[in-house]
């Protein structure tokens, strides 16, 4: 590819510039001045990441909290019960404008905003309407309302702790999140991983930096990502489905939810990295088994894959060269991406774009799962299909922990949910177990199936739920191991 001086071509609009492929990262030229400043601003912006993200502090009196939890949380108090009435319009609004954008409107902005949802979607909307108005006119103003909706395990559990949580949650990581993935630490991560993709996942190198950077977005914008990245012809069929469904992960700020409620909050960065580790060897193993392993090599054009495309993929051997080529990266990323300002508004934009869907759905899907789960035996018989399993592996407290594994199907939050009034009773060793399965089976209807289903990536429901039960089969035994060896 022709070298492009940035530093000297004042012609060329950066925002042309696709940074995600490699090759035109490799290709770019800087002059000392403009390296450096690229370098300082990556090494700065990512020192900022790393703390908000994974430094634990003391705060309060306590040990071990990450201070992106302890800011989210600070808004959400800071909003207190104002905040959970503009939750409840947000949730209202989104069910009502749902349908006339789904079914009414033929163009505009409902209608882009909605024509991708299912069918079923503004119903869940609706559910999630109704729920949410019930119980914060209770809350706030008193108005009777069912019990079954309202009460302290069922409503109180999911929308209070859960919906408002993620409601502040996503726009303080949109806030956060372009330091991390804007100004090079993510390109370095990925040129770190680069020569283990190919062999050890079946994908090509540059979904190194898709698969790190799930991890810290949106489940669902990782899904869009790799849609983007299969209609551009950069990844095949076989591909896009290996990624999507191994790579799109919890993120950090849900991830410090889901460890917090199950009582482990000291303990954010050994399970979460646990989790992160987890995930790389289920990939391993997903892309070698059907039905992944039986999807096309194909791309979105219809050309097929070849040897001589695989072969043509920059391959780097582990080496000091290696390392230089990831700092080149990260340094030239940094100096394209400017202005954090403008990454911030574009990433708040972006975040705040998906809130409505999202708390919705959680309130909708969280609020059933826990009437199920409260006055149903649903999720405790479906737990018997896991239980053998969980027994065989040696976690305790087998019998309250099997049925929540069950649960993870419906959003990664639920299985914490169903013990989250159990955290002084079930071992610590069993919530730490728990957490890492929940968190590594990653397809859930709340939202990454029906992402997936909706923005072009081939494969079906069916596909999906194989998919779903082959990844928790896998996640149990590797789960006990690592929670054996830990506690």
């Amino acid at each position: 590819m022709e070298t492009i001086n940035l530093s000297e071509r004042k012609d060329i609009n950066l925002q042309d510039l696709d940074l995600s492929d490699p090759k035109i990262l490799d290709s770019i030229e800087l002059n000392k001045s403009d390296y450096r400043k690229g370098l300082i601003t990556s090494i700065i912006f990512t020192a900022i990441a790393i703390f908000v993200f994974f430094v634990p502090v003391s705060f309060n009196g306590k040990q071990g909290q990450i201070p992106f939890g302890i800011i989210y949380t600070g808004v959400q108090n800071i909003l207190g019960n104002f905040g959970l009435a503009i939750v409840a319009i947000v949730i209202a609004g989104n069910a009502i404008l749902s349908i006339y954008g789904k079914y009414i409107a033929k163009e505009g902005t409902l209608y882009e905003y909605y024509k991708n949802d299912s069918i079923i979607h503004p119903i869940l909307y609706s559910i999630g309407g109704v729920y949410i108005v019930m119980f914060v006119l209770n809350a706030l103003l008193g108005v009777p309302a069912p019990e079954i909706i309202i009460g302290a395990k069922t409503g109180q559990m999911v929308i209070p702790p859960i919906v408002y949580g993620v409601a502040c949650i996503i726009p303080v990581g949109a806030f956060f999140v372009p330091f991390l993935i804007e100004y090079g630490c993510i390109d370095f991560l990925g040129i770190i991983l680069e020569p283990l993709m190919r062999p050890l996942f079946r994908t090509p190198g540059k979904s190194a930096v898709d698969a790190v950077a799930s991890f810290v977005g949106s489940a669902s914008m990782a899904v869009i990502i790799t849609s983007r990245m299969y209609k551009s012809n950069n990844y095949t069929e076989k591909e896009s489905s290996i990624v999507s469904t191994c790579f799109s992960a919890v993120s950090v700020g849900y991830a410090s939810l889901m460890i917090g409620t199950a009582g482990l909050g000291e303990q954010f960065s050994k399970v979460y990295f646990s989790s992160f580790f987890l995930a790389f060897i289920i990939a391993a193993i997903m892309c070698r088994i059907p039905p992944l392993s039986r999807k096309k090599e194909v791309f979105y054009n219809g050309r097929p894959q070849t040897d001589e495309d695989r072969e043509a993929e920059a391959k780097l051997e582990i080496s000091p060269r290696m390392l230089k080529v990831g700092i080149d990266r990260a340094a030239k990323k940094a100096w394209i991406s400017g202005n954090i300002f403008y990454r911030i508004k574009d990433s708040l934009i972006g975040g705040l774009a998906i809130v409505p869907k999202v708390i919705t759905l959680l309130c909708a899907i969280g609020t059933t799962s826990m009437i199920l789960v409260e006055y149903t035996e649903l999720f405790t018989w479906l737990g018997y299909i896991f239980y053998p399993l969980v027994k065989l592996v040696g976690v305790s407290n087998a019998l309250e922990v099997a049925p929540s594994i069950v649960a993870g199907i419906t959003d990664p939050f639920i299985p914490i949910l169903i013990i989250s009034d159990k955290v002084d009773i079930i071992a610590e060793a069993a919530r730490y177990f728990l957490c890492l399965v929940a968190m590594v089976q990653i397809i859930y209807v709340s939202e990454t199936a029906v992402v997936i289903m909706t923005t072009g990536i081939k494969l079906s429901f069916k596909e999906i739920m194989i998919i779903f039960i082959e990844r928790t089969l896998i996640a149990i035994p590797f789960a006990a191991l690592f929670m054996h060896i830990l506690y």
